[in-house]
């Protein structure tokens, strides 16, 4: 399958050839393609000693024989299993395809999306950034008490070789707020603070407000340790997220290490496809406050001290000699 089989020319070419006068151009032959093997490829159609070919063969009187092409239903078993080693490893290393299950992160995701998970990125060190949409892994039992699909035998296997979402993996998609380092604040309805600067949130859901006003964690201030992220929901009144396991292993926080990747594209139903780009509000500078800077002021001080300390101390016993 896929060679392409060059037939030999004629034993009738020779006497074509005689026919013709000497060094006279063959019609036929322009634009063809001949083997290494062929004949009539040198000395104008004259063969070996300027003998022209007697019946087409070889030296060894058989004629060449084409190669016979495999049966396409013997193909085929290779060709599934060439499919199926490449979809395991597009959703091991490179991208894997998740549903939506429930409506934590309206409007921006609908129940029943199915998203397309970029996998490749985290494993050159990539981590998340404010700002982003992810899948991450059930920290400590933040889906506890949730029903579990039972998929049939077909559902299953498609998930194992990714081209379904897996029912058995716990994994939640939540938006990145905060990485290691940031303070995180929530008072009254908002707006939500980051290391003190407020975030613009068109991505909220209608009718919610950016903070949640109850004793149950919608009220918050809290710092993310390195290595940690803070994730909410963009349906805010609708999404039990960091806010509201802070009661964990983690305080609520999700490790690096649990993140799957960063949704990347809405690739179904065919009406929303979209991809999930970082919102403007987190392209201000969000950083939190540096240690050397904030001791700075208090350094300068006693730098600026040090020397009018020693003046005076010059002046006191410059006196007392005198």
């Amino acid at each position: 399958m896929g060679d392409v089989a060059v037939g030999a020319r004629s034993g009738h070419d020779g006497e074509e050839h005689r026919g013709r006068p000497v060094g006279a151009a063959d019609p036929a032959a322009d634009g063809a393609v001949t083997s290494g093997n062929d004949p009539g490829a040198a000395g104008g159609g004259e063969g070996s000693g300027g003998q022209p070919p007697t019946d087409g063969q070889g030296s060894g009187g058989a004629s060449p024989q084409s190669k016979k092409q495999r049966s396409f239903w013997k193909e085929l078993p290779i060709l599934i299993g060439i499919a199926l080693v490449l979809a395991l490893l597009i959703k091991t290393f490179l991208v894997q395809a998740f549903s939506i299950p429930s409506d934590s992160m309206q409007n921006t995701l609908q129940q029943g999306d199915r998203v397309l998970v970029d996998k490749l990125t985290p494993w050159f060190g990539s981590e998340p950034e404010r700002g982003e949409v992810v899948v991450f892994h059930d920290p400590d039992q933040w889906l506890a008490g949730e029903p579990t699909p039972d998929p049939n035998a077909l559902q299953t296997f498609l998930s194992w070789i990714g081209l379904m979402p897996s029912a058995e993996e716990k994994d939640l998609i939540k938006r990145v707020v905060g990485v290691g380092g940031d303070t995180i604040q929530c008072e009254g309805t908002g707006p939500l603070l980051v290391n003190g600067k407020a975030l613009n949130e068109p991505y909220v859901y209608p009718g919610n407000t950016p903070c949640s006003q109850d004793d149950q964690g919608g009220q918050f201030k809290v710092k993310v340790p390195e290595g940690k992220i803070w994730v909410m929901g963009d349906h805010r009144q609708n999404s039990r997220d960091s806010r509201y396991n802070q009661s964990d292993k983690n305080h609520g926080m999700v490790p690096v290490d649990e993140v799957v990747g960063r949704a990347i594209v809405i690739a179904w139903p065919i009406n929303r496809w979209d991809n999930l780009p970082v919102p403007d509000t987190f392209e201000q500078n969000l950083s939190a406050p540096s240690a050397a800077l904030t001791v700075a002021p208090q350094g300068l001080a006693l730098a600026g001290a040090v020397p009018l300390v020693l003046w005076r101390r010059q002046r006191i016993k410059a006196t007392q000699t005198h």
